[in-house]
């Protein structure tokens, strides 16, 4: 199991021995736990009702539009968040720091794309861009925030694992399913497939930093806890798109 989920979120054939071997003792340990938080992760996925509407391929062109509407919110602020960790690190994380400055700068206009694939679909811009956050979407945005303004928070790690691994190994087999059942082309599905293309990228960037803090059974319990976190509260965000 733990085989499968790694080569889910890591690339193609690459086995867990392969990305762990340069990783030292602890952040290994790390990362197996943090492949059970992906597995939980999953499974929750798996009974958002609009996901399972996907998986049965009764999803609409109607869902689409609104499952975009909400991502908006979150992804908005998403490069806010890594740039407020940024923020936070001292000088002896300053590797670090560059690292993950460097990963707010991919980030930070990424809402644009899913913006134009909302207008692809018919919408108007003006009704995306004055979206208000749904509870889930308040909850992450809010623990994302606060996680990332205490010193040196080095767990926010965990929360990249969550939501880069969820457009490595996710975003490509939705875009498919979006465009056959939603009947739109790829000009409506560039957000899904631009992280399907490139999160492996990040995922690689994510061992990187893996190794270099993971260096404490501390450290590493605040990584996997924080992504614990992050995976529910991004379920929940997108079990409210069948409660509002």
């Amino acid at each position: 199991m733990e085989n499968f989920a790694l080569e889910g979120l890591s690339g193609e054939g690459e086995a867990i021995d392969e990305v762990t071997e340069n990783l030292n003792p602890i952040a290994q340990e790390t990362l197996r736990n943090l492949l059970r938080v992906w597995l939980d992760f999953e499974m929750r996925l798996g009974k958002v009702p609009v996901l399972r509407r996907l998986d049965l391929g009764t999803f609409t062109r109607k869902d689409y539009m609104r499952l975009l509407m909400n991502l908006r919110q979150q992804v908005i602020e998403g490069s806010r968040w890594i740039t407020r960790a940024a923020s936070s690190f001292d000088r002896s994380h300053a590797q670090l720091r560059s690292i993950v400055i460097g990963h707010a700068k991919d980030e930070h206009k990424d809402y644009e794309i899913l913006e134009k694939d909302y207008v692809a679909l018919g919408g108007n811009k003006d009704d995306i861009v004055g979206g208000e956050r749904n509870l889930g979407s308040e909850a992450l945005h809010a623990f994302l925030y606060h996680r990332a303004s205490l010193p040196n928070p080095i767990d926010m790690i965990g929360a990249m694992f969550i939501i880069e691994g969820l457009g490595e190994k996710m975003a490509n087999s939705w875009a498919d399913k979006i465009e056959e059942q939603a009947e739109c082309g790829k000009e409506a599905t560039r957000f899904l497939r631009y992280h399907g293309e490139n999160d492996e990228t990040h995922m690689q960037r994510f061992y990187e930093m893996l190794n270099m803090v993971a260096i404490s059974e501390e450290r590493s319990k605040r990584i996997v806890k924080t992504a614990r976190v992050v995976g529910r509260l991004y379920a929940m965000q997108l079990e409210e798109l069948d409660i509002l």
